[in-house]
């Protein structure tokens, strides 16, 4: 059964669609099946992996409403067994079209449960924001990774998306764990840089993923030719960085976590 992996930053520009698209093609090439799901309205993903959203006749927003079966929806990207199920434009309409209905809240839920078995992670590329989209990627979820940009604007946010984690755990009765904080776009030549990542690690000690996304161009430029970096750039820091990080979300299978308590947030 997969490990279902949420990827959420309610703050934009943080690296969430360039670490789902980047853990999941190194998680692949070291020999496991991956699913990444798009869930996000803007559909950076899926032009990431050269899928054109406005060429698409069925997207993640077809699936959750019962209209096609998953298996139509997988894209093989011919990378490894790295495949994608994408987003379109009419992800965002599914907001008001969910207001009113039952059970809400467990769409993508209910989805994901036809093909989760098929797969040893799924990945869910989340939108950068609370709302009903988000609440349906976490609820799908078994456990949740938080990219945060070095800078401190960026993670005065975790506050709120932890107490969003909490109304979850406590209201929907759903036991969602943190995989773990990923601190992205980070520059040891900065300052500020270091001292965002140690005041991190000074305050969630027990769940920051030792390795930092460093600040690299080729990060941003590989999605502009559809490519992941293992492919755009494989010797970059950037690709390093990212398999480092499958290889620390990997590590996890042999220990899995239960909740962690971060601070004055139980996480």
């Amino acid at each position: 059964m997969a490990r279902v992996i949420a990827i959420c930053n309610q703050k934009g520009g943080v690296g969430k669609t360039t670490t789902a698209m980047n853990l999941g093609v190194y998680l692949a090439a070291m020999g496991r099946q991956v699913l990444l799901i798009d869930f996000d309205p803007q559909a950076n993903a899926t032009s990431g992996l050269g899928v054109i959203p406005t060429k698409l006749d069925r997207s993640i927003y077809h699936g959750i409403f019962n209209l096609v079966e998953p298996e139509e929806l997988i894209k093989n990207t011919n990378i490894f067994s790295f495949h994608l199920i994408p987003a379109s434009f009419d992800l965002a309409g599914a907001l008001v079209e969910l207001v009113n209905q039952e059970n809400r809240e467990f769409f993508l839920r209910k989805f994901l449960n036809k093909i989760r078995h098929c797969y040893d992670y799924v990945l869910i590329d989340l939108p950068p924001s609370l709302g009903l989209l988000t609440i349906n990627g976490l609820i799908a979820s078994d456990e949740i990774l938080i990219p945060g940009q070095c800078h401190y604007y960026s993670l005065e946010g975790l506050g709120q998306l932890f107490t969003t984690i909490d109304l979850i755990r406590d209201n929907l009765k759903h036991p969602l764990k943190i995989t773990g904080l990923l601190l992205t776009m980070y520059d040891k030549r900065e300052r500020l840089s270091r001292e965002v990542a140690k005041e991190v690690r000074r305050h969630f000690p027990a769940k920051v993923f030792d390795v930092e996304i460093p600040h690299n161009v080729v990060l941003a430029e590989a999605p502009s030719f559809a490519k992941t970096v293992l492919q755009y750039a494989p010797h970059s820091q950037g690709a390093r960085a990212y398999q480092r990080l499958a290889r620390e979300v990997m590590a996890q299978e042999q220990n899995q976590p239960s909740l962690v308590n971060f601070g004055n947030f139980n996480v």
